[in-house]
């Protein structure tokens, strides 16, 4: 971010400031939370479900911060700034106010940002593509689960002087969040990796989440999209910029071909069409990418297509994608004297179900021998899904039984659904759990060796603790 001034934020947000020391101050960072404020950081006091920042004032002026901004309905107690050298910028909406300095900052600085959206493969995406783009640029990107509309201007926020490109997840759970960020974030480059059943207890139907995702098209200049996602493909129709499009099954501009399931991940042929990069021939080259499942293959093309749109050579993309290893809890495969656990859970809908499962199968299937025993499927409850919950529950067990699991090892009250599906003359091992730590109690005495287990469900059903547990197996 560098220096900001008093003069900037009042310039990005139209504020006013009630108090101040008369020295125009600068801060050397932006902060929302009390607890970890640093000295000479300028304080948004954000009001929340649970929580308003207006209540820790004392606070943050104790730990020597800058200033704060402040809604105009606050009253300043007189003592409560008194002798501090402590600067307050009042503004209707302090949510606003912080959106609008980080575009405000965005502007300044003229790099091209990449937003990545989509039902599943954000963050792997956004990690291959960082890991690529930091082999020639400076690179920015957004942390963990900073990607709403507190996270994404937050991070914006954090882009220094020196960055030369930015990548960001961008995540939504409604309409029009889409559209929010990418106003802030102003990207230049938007990929959208699948469009599938995740929200769709929030917004009702496919149609609306894919209409919710293509928000991310508004002003950009270059869109990255999945011609193998024939439903996306039907919806970007109209754009106006240039589409560059990836695929396995596909013809596009971004290709793997002639894929091969290994045991440590996948090999294929990484293919350029002449169209993208304005060469006479395409340009193809050979690579080893050592992370599980089809769907990492996906990543690593619309991470590919990223890159090669900003210049990098076809070698360096290869070089990077075979060095990137698999992030925790995204189809981490551990390896455990007599089983393999292959630990996804990090979050699930009813898309990511199904890829979990395709990945499972593809995986034993390219693996060593030691994974040619039972298949298990340990699956917990799938959040947001509203009126639809029952019957994509079910359909999970329908795909249970479609993919030939061994024993089925349902966590959570709708997975019973699953359960109900997956039963009748399946010869399916089923076992039914109403928590992950119910789950994680009984685990260990339903495996055996040379058993290959799947662990996948949605973030508050905190799967990982069957896999904490299973990690603790002796031998």
């Amino acid at each position: 971010m560098g220096i900001l001034t008093v003069e900037d934020i009042i310039k990005a947000t139209g504020g006013k400031v009630v108090y101040g020391n008369g020295n125009s101050p600068v801060f050397k960072g932006v902060s929302i939370d009390s607890r970890t404020i640093l000295q000479n950081e300028i304080f948004f006091a954000l009001r929340g479900q649970r929580f308003d920042g207006h209540d820790f004032l004392n606070e943050v002026i104790s730990k020597g911060a800058g200033g704060a901004l402040v809604e105009t309905r606050l009253r300043i107690p007189p003592q409560l700034i008194r002798g501090s050298r402590f600067t307050i910028i009042k503004v209707p909406d302090t949510l606003r106010a912080l959106q609008d300095l980080a575009h405000f900052l965005r502007v300044r600085q003229k790099i091209p940002i990449i937003a990545i959206t989509g039902s599943n493969g954000k963050t792997t995406t956004k990690e291959m593509s960082y890991a690529i783009l930091s082999r020639r640029f400076r690179v920015h990107k957004n942390e963990g689960n900073l990607n709403n509309h507190i996270g994404v201007p937050l991070s914006l926020l954090k882009i220094k002087p020196e960055d030369e490109v930015a990548v960001f997840e961008l995540g939504m759970n409604a309409s029009g969040e889409i559209r929010r960020l990418c106003e802030i974030l102003a990207p230049t480059h938007g990929v959208i990796t699948n469009i599938g059943t995740a929200h769709i207890g929030k917004l009702g139907s496919l149609e609306a989440i894919r209409d919710a995702k293509l928000e991310v098209l508004q002003g950009l200049d270059t869109a990255i999209v999945n011609a193998d996602d024939d439903f996306l493909m039907q919806g970007i129709k109209g754009f106006k910029g240039k589409i560059i499009t990836f695929s396995i099954n596909s013809n596009s501009d971004v290709k793997a071909e002639d894929v091969v399931i290994t045991e440590n991940g996948s090999r294929f042929i990484l293919r350029f069409s002449d169209s993208l990069g304005g060469k006479k021939d395409d340009v193809s080259i050979n690579v080893n990418l050592n992370v599980h499942g089809i769907f990492n293959i996906y990543n690593a093309l619309a991470a590919s297509a990223v890159c090669y749109s900003l210049g990098i050579p076809i070698d360096e993309i290869k070089g990077s994608l075979e060095a990137y290893t698999a992030f925790p809890m995204r189809f981490e495969v551990i390896r455990k004297k007599g089983i393999i656990l292959i630990n996804d859970s990090y979050n699930a809908n009813p898309s990511s179900m199904r890829e979990a499962l395709n990945g499972l199968i593809r995986f034993v299937r390219g693996s060593s021998p030691e994974g040619k025993g039972r298949l298990i499927a340990v699956l917990g409850d799938m959040a947001e899904l509203g009126e639809f919950s029952e019957e994509l529950h079910r359909s999970v067990g329908r795909m249970v039984k479609e993919f030939g699991m061994d024993v089925f090892i349902a966590v959570g009250e709708m997975m019973r659904h699953a359960v109900e599906e997956a039963k009748g003359g399946s010869g399916i091992a089923i076992y039914t759990f109403r928590d992950a730590s119910q789950a994680a109690e009984n685990i260990v005495g339903i495996l055996r060796e040379g058993d290959t287990i799947l662990v996948k469900g949605s973030r508050l059903m905190a799967m990982e603790r069957i896999v904490e547990r299973i990690s603790r197996v002796e031998g």
